[in-house]
């Protein structure tokens, strides 16, 4: 049975004929009854919503029928990263420990008249951890995480694509989850811009009411390594604004030496010096060079030391960064 607080919420909401609260707790039920296995009311519960009062339908069909139709644009992927892979400073670490807490505990705060924040926005240079904390916040709810393909999603006809979005923001209305918008640019450019097109335009607008709409146990994540592209209403939708930046030499130290103690053997040089001769890398560089390590111990049979290997890998990539350096150097 539903909790007291919701169906009360629901009662408010149609004494008051306020369409958008109804929905709002009839989609908090379900997912609640969804989460205890009560499959076949939240299914019921679906329908009813999907039908106004003379029996027409007001959205799209649930189950594997609005599934295909969005599959070609969301990608459904299984993390990868856990957040102790991960290296976040101090605030920002804090911040998603706190939004992973609201979410997992939601039902006390909504008994209490409050949603959980579900809304972020990661902004940062490419390679720097965006995708990744992505990945782990999902793993961290156990929830569904959902990769916008903008492929999929930006049609060449005139309204096509918010009518996409429509139908991808009502798929993800349906159950808990984590969506990425990666590169959110592509759909939430400023709308000021005189050389974009009235397209455009309508999908920020489309894309900005979808956002306002979905409900709380729905997470959304979007990423932007160009944050001066983003409309200045889209930073208003975003509960939570994060900077991902480069790493420093010391963060980097960190994230090795956390790979360092899966290795089996010594790798007879510490992290910080490896990161000396790594130079100014990113995090994507530096878990590249980590599988490189990974690769060549596989593929020796673990017969070779792993300090041989970690020398020669090093070599390796300061080889492949010469080029750029004497590029550099004939230029001047």
């Amino acid at each position: 049975m539903a909790r007291s607080d919701l169906l009360i919420s629901l009662v408010k909401a149609s004494i008051g004929g306020n369409k958008t609260a109804v929905r709002s707790a009839v989609e908090n039920i379900i997912a609640e009854e969804k989460g205890k296995q009560h499959n076949v009311l939240a299914e019921r519960l679906t329908r009813a919503l999907q039908t106004n009062g003379n029996g027409s339908r007001t959205l799209p069909p649930s189950g594997y029928e609005n599934q295909n139709r969005v599959r070609e644009a969301l990608a459904e992927v299984t993390p990868k990263h856990r957040l102790d892979d991960i290296v976040l400073n101090e605030q920002t670490r804090q911040n998603v420990d706190q939004l992973i807490e609201e979410q997992q505990r939601a039902s006390l705060l909504r008994a209490h008249g409050l949603d959980p924040r579900h809304r972020v926005m990661l902004v940062g240079p490419p390679g720097n951890g965006k995708t990744s904390l992505a990945e782990a916040i999902a793993e961290s709810l156990a929830v569904p995480f959902f990769i916008i393909r903008y492929e999929a999603l930006i049609g060449s006809y005139l309204g096509e694509t918010a009518q996409r979005l429509k139908r991808v923001f009502d798929f993800i209305r349906t159950t808990p989850c984590v969506v990425f918008f990666d590169e959110f640019d592509a759909v939430g450019k400023e709308r000021g811009d005189l050389h974009e097109t009235g397209e455009i335009k309508r999908v920020v607008s489309s894309l900005l009411m979808h956002v306002d709409e979905l409900p709380s146990y729905a997470v959304i994540i979007a990423a932007s390594n160009h944050a001066e592209l983003l409309d200045r209403a889209v930073w208003r939708r975003f509960q939570l604004r994060l900077k991902l930046p480069a790493p420093t030499a010391k963060e980097l130290q960190i994230y090795l030496e956390k790979h360092f103690k899966q290795f089996d053997g010594s790798p007879g040089i510490s992290p910080a010096n490896v990161v000396k001769r790594l130079g100014s890398v990113s995090y994507a560089e530096a878990e590249e060079f980590i599988l490189d390590i990974r690769r060549r111990e596989v593929l020796s049979m673990h017969e070779k030391p792993l300090k041989s290997i970690l020398s020669e890998q090093l070599q390796a990539w300061e080889d492949r960064a010469q080029p750029k350096n004497q590029c550099s150097e004939a230029a001047e």
